[in-house]
């Protein structure tokens, strides 16, 4: 069975700092990119980072560059996102997803991993 879960959210102040997991299975972890996305009440999801199989970082969203760092480790099956002087606006849900590519349309890119249950974000202001 293929799947993923998210974890490590919380409640954080502004200009503090998280760091979420992923764990997949079911599938051969080190053969795929992976991506985190996010999703704010009321607004679509969206993607955050998107790094390549072999742990090279491709893409960062605009709104999370220079603050948030996406990295692997293949032997562990783990994905994380470490997310620094987090903002108000970083509210959200976070989601990981194995996905088909890592190139300039990854947004939108097949997901090969169903949606987990994802992971709280809360920045308070």
């Amino acid at each position: 069975q293929v799947q993923v879960v998210e974890s490590g959210g919380g409640l954080v102040q502004t200009g503090g700092s998280l760091r979420l997991s992923c764990i997949a299975s079911g599938l051969t972890f080190a053969n795929y990119p992976m991506g985190w996305f996010r999703q704010a009440p009321g607004n679509e999801r969206e993607g955050v980072a998107c790094i390549n199989w072999n742990g090279v970082p491709l893409y960062y969203s605009a709104s999370v560059k220079g603050r948030f760092s996406i990295s692997r480790d293949n032997a562990r099956k783990t994905l994380y996102l470490q997310m620094n002087n987090l903002k108000h606006e970083d509210t959200s849900v976070y989601y990981c997803a194995a996905i088909v590519s890592c190139g300039a349309s990854w947004q939108s890119s097949p997901k090969l991993t169903p949606w987990g249950q994802g992971t709280q974000v809360t920045v308070s202001s």
